[in-house]
């Protein structure tokens, strides 16, 4: 099984002088020698290096007290997320999965074998207690299957322990600097073998990426571009059950089917409404997981807002066991569906559209005039959908106009999104709104949803031979919740039609 590690680091170019004395450096009371350790590590990626071009490393290091293969994502700066497995001779299932979303149908090969000759030092306090790693590697780095041939460097690392202050760091490299030393000019050792033994070098990719948006085209285009990006960055994430990571996805999935279905003025629905289908697909998908999170949440903060002498029944236990049966369900079939042929499709697909765009000629155009159009036409459908849900006695037929409210104010600040770096001031200000509006309008759905769970649980405990009371009492301050997001409804609605209107 795999497992994880934040790794927090520095890196600094080395001379035969070596590393200097660190003594006394941030509470530095000892510099402990842990001598000499030999490392081999074998770099796998794409013959086109897609995981480089994202910043990841894979390898199978051997050598070390960590030995095994390492899959590492960045983070920020000189700090990165390590999933670890062991030692085996192929790529393990679980790594490969969480690179799936960026190799999908390309192999991964051996492309770079990097051995090093580790002098490791021990930064400890005066209990002794481990406040970093020290170390000067030598390093020999050899292309796999011909190129650049081998190189070779030394490099200065400092790497931060475990529930370290990263302002430890700060200081270390204040007395590295002072000593002349500098930092590396490669972000790893991977990057720097890269690029002297005949590998791209990464520069050379931000210097290639997309032009300025000028036209309507170009700027509907680099929205979706960073929709796209969105998805195969998340995959991972979701993968490991990052928090959040799920709704993040299914947003960017959301808006980027928004943005085919708003701007056909400049993207031929005939391509793109098959594209849309998938999108809805796997919106849908992604969200059996973000739903019971967030419903789970929801009734966990409900439950507690409840004195004690109301919770009657094993309660917390009933909604825990519902939330982890449902979770633990959920979580599961969203992985089978990362990992599904019709999903690998669509990213494919997604790479085609901004490749290959179906642009009408509307997209040639200056952005302006039809960018606006697209979205004051979201707009218009949006306001007759909102009068027709006030309009609408409370009840079940308010609740289901309100949600196609929802969507519909979703799809309007998804569009203004999309035009804003063309609009500017008016695109944010709309987008604004919308997400003033969305919210309302989402906690009023969230409670309709809410209420249905809680007769769900309600049957169930009373089944059981168990009180049904406290959900009773949760679904009677769900109703005042929705009553009160109705009533709120049309004085934001006049609010948000009056900026439109300035």
């Amino acid at each position: 099984m795999a497992d994880e590690k934040r790794e927090i680091e520095r890196k600094y170019e080395s001379d035969d002088s070596g590393l200097p004395d660190l003594t006394g450096v941030g509470g530095v009371a000892a510099v402990l020698d842990k001598g000499l350790v030999e490392l081999d590590a074998t770099y796998y990626d794409t013959a086109d290096e897609r995981l480089a071009g994202a910043a990841l490393t894979l390898r199978r290091r051997t050598g070390g007290s960590d030995e095994g293969w390492h899959l590492k994502f960045p983070v920020g700066p000189g700090v990165r997320d390590e999933i670890r497995a062991p030692l085996s001779d192929t790529v393990p299932a679980e790594i490969a999965a969480l690179v799936r979303s960026r190799v999908r149908d390309g192999e991964l090969i051996p492309l770079v074998r990097l051995r090093s000759a580790r002098d490791v030092r021990h930064l400890v306090d005066a209990d002794g207690a481990l406040l970093a790693e020290a170390s000067v590697d030598t390093v020999t780095a050899e292309r796999i299957g011909g190129g650049g041939g081998t190189v070779q460097w030394t490099e200065i690392e400092v790497e931060l322990a475990d529930d370290g202050d990263p302002a430890f760091l700060d200081q270390v490299d204040k007395r590295l600097r002072k000593a002349g030393v500098r930092p590396s000019k490669s972000p790893s050792k991977l990057a720097r073998a890269l690029e002297q033994t005949g590998g791209r070098r990464r520069r050379s990719r931000k210097k290639d990426g997309p032009a300025p948006a000028v036209t309507a085209g170009d700027h509907v285009l680099a929205y979706l571009r960073v929709q796209r990006d969105v998805l195969v960055e998340l995959d991972p994430a979701v993968r490991r059950d990052v928090p959040d990571s799920v709704h993040r996805m299914r947003v960017a999935t959301r808006r980027a089917r928004s943005t085919l279905r708003s701007f056909r003025s400049v993207l031929d629905r005939t391509v793109t409404d098959a594209i849309g289908v998938e999108l809805k697909w796997l919106a849908g998908e992604l969200g059996l997981d973000r739903d019971q999170e967030v419903m789970a949440e929801r009734l966990t903060d409900a439950l507690d807002a409840v004195p004690s002498e109301l919770v009657t029944g094993p309660v917390p236990e009933r909604l825990a066991a519902w939330s982890k049966a449902r979770h633990g369900g959920a979580h599961g079939h969203l992985t089978e569906v990362l990992d599904s042929r019709r999903y690998l499709t669509l990213l494919d697909t997604l790479d085609g559209l901004l490749t290959d765009p179906p642009l009408r000629q509307a997209a040639g155009k200056q952005p302006g005039k039809v960018l606006t159009k697209a979205v004051d036409k979201d707009l218009a459908t949006l306001s007759a959908l909102v009068e027709q849900a006030l309009a609408v006695p409370p009840g079940e037929e308010r609740d289901v106009a309100v949600h196609e409210a929802r969507k519909k104010a979703k799809r309007t600040r998804y569009a203004a999104e999309a035009a804003t770096s063309a609009l500017g001031r008016p695109a944010r200000s709309l987008t604004k709104a919308m997400k003033s509006l969305t919210t309302l309008l989402g906690e009023h759905q969230d409670s309709v949803m809410t209420r249905l769970t809680l007769r769900e649980l309600s049957t169930a405990a009373h089944t059981a031979g168990e009180s049904a009371f406290t959900y009773g009492l949760l679904y009677g301050r769900e109703e005042a919740r929705a009553a009160r997001a109705e009533a709120e409804l049309p004085g934001l609605w006049k609010e948000i039609k009056s900026t439109a209107a300035g």
